[in-house]
């Protein structure tokens, strides 16, 4: 055992929340519904957005390239602005975002997600919305980008950070590491105290994306709101290649979370947010896209899963799909952890364009083991 575990603590803090300023330059052109380029939208926060897409799996190394699992790296050093561009430190939309990892399903594929984001975020500023890391609310940038181009479907990832998913997190893994104890009876308190007043923001949400896209002249049937739920960065206990006890999951894994809380987190939890924004997506006339099951033995720590190595390397048909919890506190920035990597992001950019083909009815999105993006599938519900 460490005789420092509060290292791994070092780890927890700040997750999901970043500094820095992004940038986003106002079109000069101007079109109407059916006329300039075709462009599919991604809207909310980190999980759309593209963080932790620096990361092909998780490597134990620590130096270069880290077993060429940090795309980062330029040879002599590290460079964040080569995944995140403008926005390292801040938005973190990275060039394997959902939205960017879709393929040619439109003429521009526009990231406005921004990591940290909640609902307030997504609000016109007229109707009470906050501007976030010196850009305006993200409906107030879809006018523009509305009347830029002939949007076709506007992917929306919202409500985590406003029921405290890095608190949640931050929680569960503090409680392993420190104080033997587990968190899911008082966090599942927390979010049921919350996700009445959640689930009504994300509503608001998507109707000040309806108000934004019928100012702009669109009408209905001119787009389509795609409204998502989150994966799970976490598996089950049963599918743990780590024990339990020990310092493995920590130090080795990158997974600090007792069984009972994981199996919370998988098999309650984020079911329960799936569910409720399920019932969103249902009231507001939206299409609904399921993702909770999209990681299934590809999250970190899974035994269906590899670390990368010297001689493991890095592979979307064998790696993980999540970033890990960095216990060491010595690779990228911390509020990476528990969230799709590049492997991840090209996964669920894949299930982006299924659903952008099906232009009717809820989907789930899941993935094919021992296969990379390419092996996404849809099912209905």
């Amino acid at each position: 055992m460490p005789s420092t575990p509060h290292r791994a603590l070092r780890a927890l803090l700040a997750l999901c929340t970043a500094a820095g300023l992004a940038s986003l330059t106002a079109p000069v052109a101007h079109a109407s519904p059916g006329s300039g380029p075709t462009a599919v939208v991604a809207m909310g926060d980190s999980y759309i957005s593209g963080e932790a897409g620096r990361w092909l799996g998780n490597s134990l190394t620590n130096s270069g390239s880290r077993n060429g699992t940090d795309r980062a790296w330029t040879g002599s050093t590290y460079d964040p602005s080569r995944v995140y561009g403008s926005t390292a430190g801040g938005c973190h939309r990275s060039d394997t975002a959902e939205v960017k990892s879709a393929g040619a399903i439109a003429s521009s594929l526009i990231n406005l997600a921004c990591s940290g984001a909640t609902t307030e975020n997504v609000f016109r500023a007229s109707q009470g919305g906050q501007a976030f890391k010196g850009e305006a609310p993200q409906a107030d940038q879809l006018a523009a980008v509305a009347a830029a181009n002939d949007v076709k479907l506007i992917a929306l990832s919202i409500g985590g950070n406003d029921l405290g998913f890095a608190d949640i997190i931050s929680t569960c893994a503090t409680d392993y590491i420190v104080w033997y104890s587990y968190c899911h009876d008082d966090q599942q308190a927390e979010v049921d105290a919350k996700i009445d007043g959640v689930m009504a923001a994300v509503g608001r949400s998507v109707d000040e994306i309806r108000a934004v896209m019928t100012t702009a002249g669109y009408a209905a049937s001119d787009y389509r709101i795609v409204l998502q739920s989150y994966p799970s960065p976490i598996p089950r206990a049963a599918e743990n290649r780590y024990a339990e006890s020990g310092w493995a999951r920590t130090n080795t894994g990158g997974c600090p979370f007792w069984n009972l809380d994981s199996d919370w987190a998988r098999d309650s939890l984020v079911p329960q947010i799936a569910d409720r924004l399920k019932g969103v997506a249902t009231a507001k006339g939206v299409q609904f896209l399921d993702l909770r099951d999209a990681l299934q033995g590809r999250e970190v720590c899974a035994k269906a899963s590899k670390q990368v190595t010297a001689t493991v390397p890095p592979s979307a048909a064998s790696s993980e799909w999540a970033r890990w919890i960095d216990s060491q506190s010595t690779q990228g920035l911390v509020q990476e952890s528990m969230h799709p990597n590049a492997y991840g992001q090209q996964g669920l950019g894949r299930c982006l364009a299924l659903v952008y083909a099906s232009p009717t009815g809820n989907k789930s999105c899941k993935n094919t083991a021992g296969s990379g993006a390419s092996g996404m599938y849809l099912t209905t519900g």
